[in-house]
């Protein structure tokens, strides 16, 4: 098991992920910005190791506008070696590694216009997981899109666009997340037989919608999807519900009882662990304790 959290260290005084507006883009500025938020990551990379959090989500905006027309530059050549260099050091720590593209990343739209941004946006960013030399058990995340009526018909028309518009680079680190208002475990496992896809396994998002599978079989299920060599083991995210807000709210901190009860829960499978919590490696820290006392980490 790894447990780790996404894209931004509160504790450090960098970011990983500094941009600019698109109305001033030059290259000089790109290639300004792109080396300070790789020396950034590297620098959050290390404090991961430090501290035994080696699962890790990159953010998307380690290269700005990089699936935008207006970014022509090969970044990609002008960075090969500093991407070498941060995969050698994952790999060499053997850190789990994944991206979450944003919520605009939509395969299953009705608007082709949308389908072709977000395969370029998937591109894009297994591209930095492919120049970092890691292999396909370093993911892709992204949720199963909209309904738009007709479930069963959106559901197809991602499965159309998996098998005849991705590229296989990105087929092989797809997986797609049970979210919390549309898309339950079991249409993820239905879209799982349409295309292969392994299915990352979301507790909070299955606490808002289920079909009442109790939260250990639910995991046992989602995990069935993912090939031990292809995919490695499961990837999950874990939350808790923020009180008195919005069903599915992230909670600021994370309730380590719960935490604790969950592992117990999931006792004897074997999975790895990103935090969605607000307080980042704050929370990731207390997790890492608290998976120790149960010793499901050394």
């Amino acid at each position: 098991m790894k447990i780790g959290y996404p894209c931004i260290n509160q504790s450090l005084d960098c970011s990983s992920s500094r941009t600019f507006r698109l109305a001033s883009y030059t290259e000089e500025r790109l290639i300004e910005l792109v080396e300070q938020n790789l020396a950034c990551l590297r620098r959050i990379l290390e404090y991961n190791v430090e501290h035994d959090m080696l699962f890790f989500r990159l953010t998307s905006g380690l290269i700005p506008f990089a699936s935008h027309p207006v970014n022509t530059y090969n970044w990609q050549e002008h960075f090969t070696m500093t991407f070498r260099r941060l995969g050698d050091y994952i790999k060499k720590h053997n850190m789990r590694i994944s991206m979450h593209p944003d919520q605009f990343v939509v395969l299953n739209s009705p608007n082709e216009q949308t389908v072709q941004n977000s395969i370029a946006e998937l591109v894009y960013q297994g591209t930095i997981l492919d120049l970092m030399g890691l292999d396909t058990t370093a993911k892709l995340q992204i949720h199963g899109g909209g309904a738009y009526g007709d479930k069963a018909t959106a559901l197809g028309r991602f499965a159309g666009v998996y098998h005849n518009q991705l590229p296989d680079a990105v087929k092989a680190r797809l997986c797609v997340e049970n979210d919390d208002r549309t898309y339950s475990l079991q249409d993820c496992l239905y879209l799982h037989q349409l295309t292969g896809v392994p299915i990352i396994f979301d507790n909070l998002h299955h606490e808002c919608i289920n079909n009442g599978e109790p939260m250990r079989e639910a995991v046992e299920m989602a995990a069935q999807t993912w090939h031990p060599e292809h995919d490695g083991i499961l990837m999950m995210d874990y939350s808790a519900q923020a009180l008195g807000e919005r069903k599915g709210k992230h909670v600021q901190s994370i309730p380590e009882q719960l935490f604790h009860d969950f592992l117990a829960e999931t006792e004897g499978l074997d999975m790895d662990i990103m935090l969605e919590i607000k307080d980042k490696e704050a929370s990731a820290l207390k997790a890492v304790e608290v998976a120790k006392s149960l010793g499901r980490l050394k």
